[in-house]
Protein backbone atom coordinates (compact mmCIF):
# COMPACT_ATOMS: atom_id res chain seq x y z
CA UNK A 1 0.00 0.00 0.00
CA UNK A 2 2.95 2.15 0.31
CA UNK A 3 3.53 2.96 -2.82
CA UNK A 4 1.65 3.97 -6.24
CA UNK A 5 2.09 5.56 -9.57
CA UNK A 6 -0.72 7.62 -9.17
CA UNK A 7 -2.29 8.44 -5.26
CA UNK A 8 -5.91 9.92 -5.33
CA UNK A 9 -7.27 11.48 -2.78
CA UNK A 10 -10.84 10.77 -2.85
CA UNK A 11 -13.45 8.81 -3.75
CA UNK A 12 -15.87 10.06 -4.91
CA UNK A 13 -17.66 11.22 -8.07
CA UNK A 14 -14.68 12.69 -9.76
CA UNK A 15 -12.21 10.75 -8.19
CA UNK A 16 -13.70 6.97 -9.02
CA UNK A 17 -13.83 8.12 -12.08
CA UNK A 18 -10.72 8.54 -12.48
CA UNK A 19 -9.41 5.84 -10.92
CA UNK A 20 -11.22 3.42 -13.25
CA UNK A 21 -9.74 5.32 -16.50
CA UNK A 22 -6.22 5.37 -14.85
CA UNK A 23 -6.45 1.66 -14.05
CA UNK A 24 -7.86 0.70 -17.55
CA UNK A 25 -5.01 -0.66 -19.72
CA UNK A 26 -3.09 -2.28 -16.73
CA UNK A 27 0.11 0.07 -17.06
CA UNK A 28 -0.64 2.24 -14.08
CA UNK A 29 -0.12 1.15 -10.55
CA UNK A 30 -3.04 2.95 -8.93
CA UNK A 31 -4.37 3.72 -5.13
CA UNK A 32 -7.12 5.76 -3.57
CA UNK A 33 -7.41 6.78 -0.47
CA UNK A 34 -10.61 8.09 1.26
CA UNK A 35 -11.27 8.68 4.91
CA UNK A 36 -15.00 7.09 4.71
CA UNK A 37 -16.24 3.39 4.29
CA UNK A 38 -18.20 1.12 3.15
CA UNK A 39 -21.27 2.32 0.65
CA UNK A 40 -23.08 -1.23 1.47
CA UNK A 41 -25.58 0.29 3.81
CA UNK A 42 -29.27 -0.16 2.24
CA UNK A 43 -30.08 3.61 3.47
CA UNK A 44 -27.08 4.45 0.56
CA UNK A 45 -28.46 1.69 -1.83
CA UNK A 46 -31.98 2.28 -1.87
CA UNK A 47 -32.94 5.27 -3.93
CA UNK A 48 -35.54 6.49 -1.88
CA UNK A 49 -33.63 6.65 1.24
CA UNK A 50 -31.84 9.60 0.33
CA UNK A 51 -32.43 11.68 3.24
CA UNK A 52 -30.84 9.72 5.63
CA UNK A 53 -27.29 9.28 4.71
CA UNK A 54 -27.11 12.86 3.44
CA UNK A 55 -28.08 13.55 7.58
CA UNK A 56 -26.03 10.91 9.07
CA UNK A 57 -22.58 11.15 10.54
CA UNK A 58 -21.06 7.96 9.68
CA UNK A 59 -21.39 9.08 5.65
CA UNK A 60 -21.32 12.80 6.07
CA UNK A 61 -18.66 14.97 6.88
CA UNK A 62 -20.85 17.45 8.37
CA UNK A 63 -19.91 20.76 7.77
CA UNK A 64 -22.15 23.49 8.14
CA UNK A 65 -21.21 27.07 7.19
CA UNK A 66 -19.93 30.55 9.04
CA UNK A 67 -23.44 32.33 9.46
CA UNK A 68 -24.44 34.01 6.81
CA UNK A 69 -25.00 37.67 7.50
CA UNK A 70 -27.65 37.92 4.48
CA UNK A 71 -29.65 35.08 5.42
CA UNK A 72 -30.03 36.61 9.42
CA UNK A 73 -26.57 34.51 10.94
CA UNK A 74 -28.33 31.40 10.34
CA UNK A 75 -25.83 28.14 9.52
CA UNK A 76 -26.95 26.29 6.80
CA UNK A 77 -25.14 22.70 6.32
CA UNK A 78 -22.84 21.30 4.19
CA UNK A 79 -23.15 18.11 3.53
CA UNK A 80 -19.97 16.26 1.80
CA UNK A 81 -19.92 12.64 1.57
CA UNK A 82 -17.35 10.71 3.84
CA UNK A 83 -18.17 6.97 2.34
CA UNK A 84 -16.66 5.04 -0.57
CA UNK A 85 -18.39 6.75 -3.83
CA UNK A 86 -18.53 10.61 -1.81
CA UNK A 87 -21.35 12.35 -2.86
CA UNK A 88 -22.75 10.17 -5.22
CA UNK A 89 -23.56 8.21 -2.13
CA UNK A 90 -25.33 10.43 -0.32
CA UNK A 91 -26.52 13.10 -3.15
CA UNK A 92 -30.50 12.93 -4.77
CA UNK A 93 -29.38 10.82 -7.91
CA UNK A 94 -30.30 13.79 -9.98
CA UNK A 95 -28.17 13.56 -13.51
CA UNK A 96 -27.83 17.01 -15.25
CA UNK A 97 -25.06 17.96 -17.55
CA UNK A 98 -25.66 21.54 -17.39
CA UNK A 99 -25.93 23.77 -20.30
CA UNK A 100 -24.00 23.88 -23.49
CA UNK A 101 -22.85 27.86 -22.63
CA UNK A 102 -22.17 26.72 -19.36
CA UNK A 103 -18.58 25.19 -20.29
CA UNK A 104 -18.50 27.98 -23.29
CA UNK A 105 -18.15 29.88 -20.87
CA UNK A 106 -15.57 27.90 -18.64
CA UNK A 107 -13.87 28.40 -21.92
CA UNK A 108 -13.76 32.46 -22.11
CA UNK A 109 -12.89 32.06 -18.61
CA UNK A 110 -9.49 30.30 -19.39
CA UNK A 111 -10.23 26.84 -19.61
CA UNK A 112 -8.55 26.29 -23.15
CA UNK A 113 -10.33 22.79 -24.19
CA UNK A 114 -13.01 22.35 -21.68
CA UNK A 115 -15.62 24.26 -24.40
CA UNK A 116 -18.97 22.49 -24.70
CA UNK A 117 -17.91 20.44 -27.93
CA UNK A 118 -14.74 19.19 -26.43
CA UNK A 119 -16.74 18.09 -23.19
CA UNK A 120 -19.72 16.81 -24.76
CA UNK A 121 -17.75 13.50 -26.09
CA UNK A 122 -16.83 12.93 -22.26
CA UNK A 123 -20.31 13.02 -21.29
CA UNK A 124 -21.51 10.89 -23.99
CA UNK A 125 -18.56 8.16 -22.86
CA UNK A 126 -19.31 8.14 -19.41
CA UNK A 127 -23.25 7.42 -19.35
CA UNK A 128 -25.18 4.18 -20.69
CA UNK A 129 -28.30 6.52 -21.28
CA UNK A 130 -31.65 4.37 -21.36
CA UNK A 131 -34.07 6.84 -23.36
CA UNK A 132 -32.31 10.13 -24.41
CA UNK A 133 -31.88 11.13 -27.48
CA UNK A 134 -29.32 10.28 -30.18
CA UNK A 135 -26.52 11.41 -30.97
CA UNK A 136 -26.26 13.82 -27.57
CA UNK A 137 -26.02 10.97 -25.40
CA UNK A 138 -23.71 7.81 -24.66
CA UNK A 139 -25.14 4.18 -24.79
CA UNK A 140 -22.03 2.22 -23.49
CA UNK A 141 -20.58 4.10 -20.38
CA UNK A 142 -20.38 3.22 -16.81
CA UNK A 143 -22.98 5.24 -15.86
CA UNK A 144 -26.87 4.08 -16.04
CA UNK A 145 -29.01 6.89 -16.78
CA UNK A 146 -33.08 6.35 -16.33
CA UNK A 147 -36.19 7.93 -16.05
CA UNK A 148 -38.77 7.42 -13.21
CA UNK A 149 -42.30 5.68 -14.35
CA UNK A 150 -44.22 9.34 -13.83
CA UNK A 151 -46.52 6.95 -12.45
CA UNK A 152 -48.11 9.25 -9.92
CA UNK A 153 -50.99 11.48 -11.45
CA UNK A 154 -49.41 14.97 -10.33
CA UNK A 155 -46.16 14.50 -12.56
CA UNK A 156 -48.15 14.60 -15.70
CA UNK A 157 -50.27 17.70 -13.93
CA UNK A 158 -46.48 19.85 -13.56
CA UNK A 159 -45.88 19.08 -17.34
CA UNK A 160 -49.36 20.16 -18.48
CA UNK A 161 -49.47 23.24 -16.67
CA UNK A 162 -45.93 24.09 -17.80
CA UNK A 163 -47.51 23.62 -21.44
CA UNK A 164 -50.45 25.20 -20.66
CA UNK A 165 -48.41 28.39 -18.84
CA UNK A 166 -46.77 28.82 -22.60
CA UNK A 167 -43.32 27.15 -21.68
CA UNK A 168 -41.76 24.18 -24.62
CA UNK A 169 -41.59 20.75 -23.49
CA UNK A 170 -38.69 18.80 -23.75
CA UNK A 171 -38.25 15.53 -24.56
CA UNK A 172 -34.18 15.29 -23.52
CA UNK A 173 -32.80 18.30 -20.79
CA UNK A 174 -29.34 16.43 -21.08
CA UNK A 175 -29.76 16.54 -25.13
CA UNK A 176 -30.13 19.06 -27.82
CA UNK A 177 -32.37 21.66 -25.50
CA UNK A 178 -32.55 21.68 -21.82
CA UNK A 179 -35.21 24.63 -21.54
CA UNK A 180 -38.72 23.29 -21.10
CA UNK A 181 -40.37 20.80 -18.76
CA UNK A 182 -40.33 17.24 -18.96
CA UNK A 183 -39.05 14.04 -17.48
CA UNK A 184 -36.21 14.35 -15.01
CA UNK A 185 -32.78 11.91 -15.49
CA UNK A 186 -31.85 9.88 -12.53
CA UNK A 187 -28.34 7.51 -11.63
CA UNK A 188 -30.67 4.79 -10.56
CA UNK A 189 -30.02 1.18 -12.21
CA UNK A 190 -31.66 -1.74 -11.30
CA UNK A 191 -33.64 -0.13 -8.47
CA UNK A 192 -30.30 0.76 -6.94
CA UNK A 193 -28.62 4.01 -6.14
CA UNK A 194 -25.93 4.04 -9.27
CA UNK A 195 -22.81 5.99 -7.89
CA UNK A 196 -19.37 6.30 -9.04
CA UNK A 197 -18.50 3.45 -6.65
CA UNK A 198 -20.98 1.51 -8.63
CA UNK A 199 -20.89 2.93 -11.80
CA UNK A 200 -16.46 2.96 -11.91
CA UNK A 201 -14.79 1.90 -8.60
CA UNK A 202 -16.18 -1.68 -7.90
CA UNK A 203 -16.05 -3.08 -11.33
CA UNK A 204 -12.13 -1.80 -11.00
CA UNK A 205 -11.11 -2.91 -7.86
CA UNK A 206 -11.09 -6.25 -9.29
CA UNK A 207 -7.81 -5.22 -11.27
CA UNK A 208 -4.76 -6.57 -9.66
CA UNK A 209 -3.13 -2.40 -10.12
CA UNK A 210 -6.01 -0.60 -8.44
CA UNK A 211 -6.18 -0.75 -4.43
CA UNK A 212 -8.34 1.18 -2.22
CA UNK A 213 -7.09 2.35 1.20
CA UNK A 214 -10.36 3.63 3.36
CA UNK A 215 -11.04 4.90 6.52
CA UNK A 216 -7.60 7.08 5.95
CA UNK A 217 -7.30 10.60 6.32
CA UNK A 218 -4.68 12.37 4.21
CA UNK A 219 -2.92 15.31 6.55
CA UNK A 220 -1.01 16.70 3.58
CA UNK A 221 0.94 16.93 0.46
CA UNK A 222 4.73 15.45 0.81
CA UNK A 223 7.26 17.58 -1.24
CA UNK A 224 10.61 17.27 -2.68
CA UNK A 225 11.58 20.49 -3.89
CA UNK A 226 8.47 21.78 -5.75
CA UNK A 227 7.42 18.32 -6.85
CA UNK A 228 4.81 16.32 -4.89
CA UNK A 229 6.04 12.59 -4.56
CA UNK A 230 3.31 11.48 -1.80
CA UNK A 231 0.98 12.12 0.83
CA UNK A 232 1.01 11.62 4.93
CA UNK A 233 -1.91 9.82 6.49
CA UNK A 234 -3.43 8.27 9.33
CA UNK A 235 -5.10 4.80 9.48
CA UNK A 236 -6.21 2.78 12.46
CA UNK A 237 -3.97 5.45 14.94
CA UNK A 238 -0.87 4.91 12.87
CA UNK A 239 0.97 7.98 10.92
CA UNK A 240 2.36 7.29 7.31
CA UNK A 241 3.43 8.68 4.37
CA UNK A 242 2.81 7.50 1.02
CA UNK A 243 4.29 7.65 -2.34
CA UNK A 244 3.61 8.40 -5.64
CA UNK A 245 5.90 7.78 -7.99
CA UNK A 246 4.31 9.88 -10.81
CA UNK A 247 1.59 12.45 -9.55
CA UNK A 248 -0.79 13.28 -6.69
CA UNK A 249 -4.04 13.82 -7.25
CA UNK A 250 -7.04 15.46 -5.19
CA UNK A 251 -10.34 14.61 -5.89
CA UNK A 252 -11.47 15.42 -2.31
CA UNK A 253 -14.58 17.55 -2.95
CA UNK A 254 -14.55 21.51 -3.64
CA UNK A 255 -14.48 21.61 -0.02
CA UNK A 256 -11.52 19.74 1.24
CA UNK A 257 -9.29 20.11 -2.10
CA UNK A 258 -8.57 23.55 -0.70
CA UNK A 259 -8.16 22.64 2.45
CA UNK A 260 -5.33 20.14 1.93
CA UNK A 261 -3.76 22.40 -0.38
CA UNK A 262 -3.57 25.01 2.05
CA UNK A 263 -2.69 22.48 4.57
CA UNK A 264 0.40 21.69 2.41
CA UNK A 265 1.74 25.33 1.45
CA UNK A 266 -0.45 26.13 -2.01
CA UNK A 267 -2.53 29.34 -0.88
CA UNK A 268 -2.72 32.87 0.17
CA UNK A 269 0.44 33.66 1.04
CA UNK A 270 -0.97 35.66 4.23
CA UNK A 271 -3.79 32.86 4.93
CA UNK A 272 -1.14 30.31 5.23
CA UNK A 273 1.62 32.72 7.52
CA UNK A 274 -1.20 33.26 9.89
CA UNK A 275 -2.17 29.39 9.87
CA UNK A 276 2.27 28.78 10.93
CA UNK A 277 1.91 27.19 8.13
CA UNK A 278 4.90 27.71 5.33
CA UNK A 279 4.49 28.84 2.00
CA UNK A 280 5.47 26.77 -1.12
CA UNK A 281 3.19 28.42 -3.46
CA UNK A 282 1.63 31.63 -3.11
CA UNK A 283 -2.17 31.22 -4.78
CA UNK A 284 -4.59 33.24 -3.80
CA UNK A 285 -7.34 31.67 -5.78
CA UNK A 286 -7.03 28.82 -3.54
CA UNK A 287 -10.58 28.35 -1.59
CA UNK A 288 -11.66 31.29 -3.32
CA UNK A 289 -14.54 31.76 -5.84
CA UNK A 290 -16.36 29.53 -3.86
CA UNK A 291 -20.26 29.48 -5.70
CA UNK A 292 -23.53 26.71 -4.79
CA UNK A 293 -27.02 26.59 -5.59
CA UNK A 294 -29.61 28.05 -3.37
CA UNK A 295 -33.08 26.62 -3.20
CA UNK A 296 -36.69 26.64 -1.84
CA UNK A 297 -39.50 24.94 -1.83
CA UNK A 298 -42.99 26.38 -2.52
CA UNK A 299 -45.23 23.70 -1.37
CA UNK A 300 -49.00 23.26 -2.15
CA UNK A 301 -52.09 21.21 -0.11
CA UNK A 302 -53.42 17.90 -2.14
CA UNK A 303 -56.87 18.21 -1.93
CA UNK A 304 -56.68 14.59 -3.58
CA UNK A 305 -54.77 11.25 -1.66
CA UNK A 306 -52.32 10.99 -4.14
CA UNK A 307 -49.52 12.35 -2.69
CA UNK A 308 -46.51 10.57 -1.24
CA UNK A 309 -46.96 11.91 2.01
CA UNK A 310 -49.44 8.91 2.49
CA UNK A 311 -45.89 6.91 3.08
CA UNK A 312 -43.92 9.38 5.34
CA UNK A 313 -45.14 7.31 8.72
CA UNK A 314 -42.39 4.76 10.14
CA UNK A 315 -45.32 1.97 8.77
CA UNK A 316 -45.31 3.64 5.36
CA UNK A 317 -41.35 3.67 4.78
CA UNK A 318 -41.00 0.31 6.57
CA UNK A 319 -43.65 -1.28 3.69
CA UNK A 320 -41.76 0.44 1.14
CA UNK A 321 -38.12 -0.89 2.63
CA UNK A 322 -39.26 -4.33 2.60
CA UNK A 323 -40.29 -4.47 -0.74
CA UNK A 324 -37.18 -2.57 -1.85
CA UNK A 325 -34.92 -5.43 0.13
CA UNK A 326 -37.25 -8.25 -1.84
CA UNK A 327 -37.34 -7.41 -5.12
CA UNK A 328 -35.31 -3.94 -5.44
CA UNK A 329 -38.50 -2.26 -7.10
CA UNK A 330 -41.57 -0.27 -6.06
CA UNK A 331 -41.56 3.22 -4.29
CA UNK A 332 -38.36 2.50 -3.18
CA UNK A 333 -36.70 2.05 -6.39
CA UNK A 334 -37.01 5.40 -7.31
CA UNK A 335 -36.04 9.26 -5.96
CA UNK A 336 -38.73 10.84 -7.00
CA UNK A 337 -37.56 13.70 -8.48
CA UNK A 338 -39.35 12.42 -12.06
CA UNK A 339 -40.39 15.86 -13.20
CA UNK A 340 -38.09 19.06 -13.78
CA UNK A 341 -38.29 22.19 -15.74
CA UNK A 342 -35.30 24.61 -17.13
CA UNK A 343 -36.90 27.79 -17.64
CA UNK A 344 -35.69 31.56 -18.16
CA UNK A 345 -36.48 33.86 -15.49
CA UNK A 346 -36.96 37.02 -17.82
CA UNK A 347 -36.60 38.33 -21.57
CA UNK A 348 -32.64 39.43 -22.69
CA UNK A 349 -31.55 35.99 -20.75
CA UNK A 350 -30.06 33.75 -22.80
CA UNK A 351 -30.31 30.44 -21.67
CA UNK A 352 -32.25 29.23 -18.53
CA UNK A 353 -31.41 30.17 -15.23
CA UNK A 354 -33.93 28.74 -12.81
CA UNK A 355 -34.43 24.77 -12.15
CA UNK A 356 -37.31 23.11 -10.74
CA UNK A 357 -37.38 19.87 -9.33
CA UNK A 358 -41.23 18.86 -8.84
CA UNK A 359 -41.78 16.28 -6.16
CA UNK A 360 -45.46 14.37 -5.41
CA UNK A 361 -44.92 15.27 -1.60
CA UNK A 362 -44.20 18.02 0.84
CA UNK A 363 -41.68 17.23 2.52
CA UNK A 364 -37.86 18.49 3.39
CA UNK A 365 -34.67 17.47 2.62
CA UNK A 366 -34.40 15.53 6.29
CA UNK A 367 -37.82 13.70 5.25
CA UNK A 368 -40.09 15.89 7.94
CA UNK A 369 -43.79 16.13 6.37
CA UNK A 370 -44.70 19.58 6.08
CA UNK A 371 -48.40 18.89 5.72
CA UNK A 372 -50.49 17.57 7.38
CA UNK A 373 -52.63 15.40 5.17
CA UNK A 374 -51.55 15.37 1.18
CA UNK A 375 -49.44 17.86 -0.63
CA UNK A 376 -46.53 18.74 -3.60
CA UNK A 377 -43.96 20.99 -4.06
CA UNK A 378 -41.68 22.83 -6.26
CA UNK A 379 -37.94 23.20 -5.60
CA UNK A 380 -36.69 26.00 -7.56
CA UNK A 381 -33.56 28.26 -7.28
CA UNK A 382 -31.61 30.35 -9.86
CA UNK A 383 -28.59 28.79 -11.56
CA UNK A 384 -26.17 31.72 -11.60
CA UNK A 385 -25.65 33.34 -8.66
CA UNK A 386 -23.12 36.27 -8.75
CA UNK A 387 -22.05 35.64 -4.69
CA UNK A 388 -19.14 34.04 -3.93
CA UNK A 389 -17.85 33.22 -0.84
CA UNK A 390 -14.62 31.43 0.70
CA UNK A 391 -13.17 28.01 1.92
CA UNK A 392 -10.24 28.55 4.77
CA UNK A 393 -8.54 26.87 7.48
CA UNK A 394 -9.47 27.20 10.93
CA UNK A 395 -6.36 26.06 12.22
CA UNK A 396 -3.23 23.42 10.89
CA UNK A 397 -5.31 20.87 12.15
CA UNK A 398 -6.05 18.11 9.81
CA UNK A 399 -8.68 16.88 11.52
CA UNK A 400 -10.16 20.46 12.06
CA UNK A 401 -13.06 21.83 10.04
CA UNK A 402 -12.84 24.16 7.77
CA UNK A 403 -14.04 27.71 7.55
CA UNK A 404 -17.06 27.57 4.95
CA UNK A 405 -18.46 31.16 4.28
CA UNK A 406 -20.59 31.44 1.18
CA UNK A 407 -22.07 34.65 1.39
CA UNK A 408 -25.12 33.99 -0.14
CA UNK A 409 -27.23 36.20 -1.17
CA UNK A 410 -24.74 39.13 -1.15
CA UNK A 411 -25.88 40.72 -4.47
CA UNK A 412 -29.02 42.35 -5.26
CA UNK A 413 -29.80 40.41 -7.95
CA UNK A 414 -30.08 37.35 -6.28
CA UNK A 415 -32.83 38.76 -4.19
CA UNK A 416 -35.43 39.80 -7.88
CA UNK A 417 -33.86 36.05 -8.88
CA UNK A 418 -35.58 34.15 -5.99
CA UNK A 419 -38.73 36.83 -6.52
CA UNK A 420 -39.40 36.09 -9.77
CA UNK A 421 -38.86 32.11 -9.22
CA UNK A 422 -41.40 32.25 -6.78
CA UNK A 423 -43.83 34.26 -9.11
CA UNK A 424 -43.90 31.74 -11.83
CA UNK A 425 -43.88 28.63 -9.77
CA UNK A 426 -47.12 30.21 -8.41
CA UNK A 427 -48.37 30.37 -11.97
CA UNK A 428 -47.39 27.15 -12.73
CA UNK A 429 -49.36 25.72 -9.57
CA UNK A 430 -52.62 27.93 -11.07
CA UNK A 431 -52.83 26.25 -14.41
CA UNK A 432 -55.21 24.14 -15.22
CA UNK A 433 -53.62 20.89 -14.87
CA UNK A 434 -53.48 21.53 -10.86
CA UNK A 435 -57.02 22.81 -10.33
CA UNK A 436 -58.43 18.91 -9.21
CA UNK A 437 -55.30 18.92 -6.79
CA UNK A 438 -55.09 22.41 -5.67
CA UNK A 439 -55.51 23.31 -1.90
CA UNK A 440 -54.25 26.37 0.41
CA UNK A 441 -50.43 27.17 -0.35
CA UNK A 442 -48.36 25.88 2.50
CA UNK A 443 -45.12 28.04 2.03
CA UNK A 444 -44.55 30.51 1.20
CA UNK A 445 -48.02 30.91 2.16
CA UNK A 446 -50.79 33.40 0.75
CA UNK A 447 -50.75 35.98 2.58
CA UNK A 448 -46.80 36.33 1.23
CA UNK A 449 -47.00 38.57 -1.97
CA UNK A 450 -44.83 41.82 -1.61
CA UNK A 451 -41.26 41.57 -2.19
CA UNK A 452 -40.44 42.22 1.41
CA UNK A 453 -42.86 39.13 2.43
CA UNK A 454 -41.08 36.95 0.00
CA UNK A 455 -37.69 38.39 0.97
CA UNK A 456 -38.30 37.17 4.34
CA UNK A 457 -39.34 34.32 3.50
CA UNK A 458 -36.51 33.57 1.14
CA UNK A 459 -34.17 34.65 4.10
CA UNK A 460 -35.58 32.23 6.90
CA UNK A 461 -36.21 29.10 4.64
CA UNK A 462 -33.67 29.07 1.52
CA UNK A 463 -31.88 26.21 1.47
CA UNK A 464 -28.43 25.03 0.22
CA UNK A 465 -29.05 22.73 -2.79
CA UNK A 466 -25.18 21.13 -2.05
CA UNK A 467 -23.66 21.85 -5.33
CA UNK A 468 -20.33 23.80 -3.93
CA UNK A 469 -17.73 24.00 -6.66
CA UNK A 470 -15.39 26.31 -7.88
CA UNK A 471 -12.24 27.01 -5.17
CA UNK A 472 -9.45 25.27 -7.40
CA UNK A 473 -10.30 27.18 -10.25
CA UNK A 474 -9.40 26.18 -13.76
CA UNK A 475 -7.55 29.25 -15.97
CA UNK A 476 -4.56 30.20 -17.77
CA UNK A 477 -1.22 29.49 -15.65
CA UNK A 478 -0.87 33.50 -15.95
CA UNK A 479 -3.74 33.97 -14.24
CA UNK A 480 -3.32 34.99 -10.80
CA UNK A 481 -6.54 33.89 -9.12
CA UNK A 482 -6.91 30.58 -10.92
CA UNK A 483 -5.49 27.73 -9.30
CA UNK A 484 -4.92 24.74 -11.99
CA UNK A 485 -4.10 24.91 -16.08
CA UNK A 486 -6.41 23.29 -18.39
CA UNK A 487 -4.63 19.72 -17.56
CA UNK A 488 -5.74 20.45 -14.00
CA UNK A 489 -2.06 20.26 -13.17
CA UNK A 490 -1.66 23.03 -10.17
CA UNK A 491 -0.07 26.00 -10.78
CA UNK A 492 3.23 26.68 -9.27
CA UNK A 493 4.33 23.28 -8.52
CA UNK A 494 4.60 20.25 -10.84
CA UNK A 495 3.22 16.17 -10.05
CA UNK A 496 0.21 17.26 -8.63
CA UNK A 497 -3.45 18.15 -9.88
CA UNK A 498 -7.13 18.49 -8.39
CA UNK A 499 -9.88 16.89 -10.22
CA UNK A 500 -12.75 17.63 -9.05
CA UNK A 501 -15.89 20.09 -8.58
CA UNK A 502 -13.53 22.68 -7.12
CA UNK A 503 -11.76 23.08 -11.16
CA UNK A 504 -15.02 24.63 -12.01
CA UNK A 505 -14.39 28.43 -13.25
CA UNK A 506 -18.38 29.10 -12.95
CA UNK A 507 -21.37 26.69 -11.40
CA UNK A 508 -23.45 24.92 -13.88
CA UNK A 509 -26.75 24.41 -14.57
CA UNK A 510 -28.51 21.88 -12.31
CA UNK A 511 -26.85 19.25 -10.40
CA UNK A 512 -23.01 18.82 -9.77
CA UNK A 513 -22.81 14.99 -10.33
CA UNK A 514 -22.86 14.66 -14.18
CA UNK A 515 -20.06 17.36 -14.97
CA UNK A 516 -18.65 15.70 -11.59
CA UNK A 517 -18.31 12.88 -13.01
CA UNK A 518 -17.22 14.46 -16.51
CA UNK A 519 -14.01 15.92 -14.93
CA UNK A 520 -12.65 12.87 -14.17
CA UNK A 521 -13.33 11.35 -17.27
CA UNK A 522 -11.46 14.30 -19.37
CA UNK A 523 -8.49 14.72 -16.69
CA UNK A 524 -7.61 11.15 -17.08
CA UNK A 525 -7.03 11.30 -20.70
CA UNK A 526 -4.82 14.62 -19.79
CA UNK A 527 -2.73 12.43 -17.32
CA UNK A 528 -2.22 9.60 -19.33
CA UNK A 529 -1.21 12.02 -22.40
CA UNK A 530 -3.97 10.44 -24.33
CA UNK A 531 -4.98 12.39 -27.65
CA UNK A 532 -8.56 14.36 -26.31
CA UNK A 533 -11.86 12.45 -28.01
CA UNK A 534 -12.45 14.29 -31.18
CA UNK A 535 -14.60 17.94 -30.93
CA UNK A 536 -18.55 17.21 -31.30
CA UNK A 537 -20.21 19.02 -34.03
CA UNK A 538 -23.74 20.05 -32.24
CA UNK A 539 -25.42 23.10 -31.06
CA UNK A 540 -27.70 23.12 -27.86
CA UNK A 541 -30.81 24.91 -28.70
CA UNK A 542 -31.23 28.16 -27.68
CA UNK A 543 -34.94 29.98 -27.75
CA UNK A 544 -35.26 32.21 -31.19
CA UNK A 545 -37.04 34.84 -29.26
CA UNK A 546 -34.81 35.05 -25.58
CA UNK A 547 -33.82 38.80 -26.25
CA UNK A 548 -37.96 39.61 -26.19
CA UNK A 549 -39.63 37.08 -24.67
CA UNK A 550 -39.20 35.14 -20.98
CA UNK A 551 -40.85 31.78 -22.63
Amino acid sequence: MAEADFIIVGAGSAGCALAARLSEDGRNDVLVVEFGGSDASPFIQMPAALSIPMNTARYDWGYRTEPEPHLGGRRLACPRGKVIGGSSSINGMVFVRGHGRDFDAWEAMGARGWGFADVLPYFKRLETSHVGEAPWRGREGPVHVTRGAMKNPLYGAFVRAGAQAGYRLTEDYNGAAQEGFGAMEMTVWGGRRWSAANAYLRPALKRANLRLMDRTLVEEIVFEGRRAVGVKVVRAGRRQTLRARREVILSASAINSPKLLMLSGIGPAAHLKEAGIEVLADRPGVGANLQDHLEVYVQQECTQPVSLNAHLSLLGKGRIGLRWLLTRAGLGASNHFEACAFIRSAPGVEYPDLQMHFLPAAVRYDGRAAAKGHGYQIHIGPMRSPSRGSVSLASRDPAAAPIIRFNYMSHDKDWADFRAAIRLVREIFRQPAFQPFAGPELAPGEGAESDEALDEFVRREVESAYHPCGTCRMGEAADQQAVVDPECRVIGVEGLRVVDSAIFPQITNGNLNAPSIMVGEKAADHILGKTPLPRANLEPVISADWRVSQR
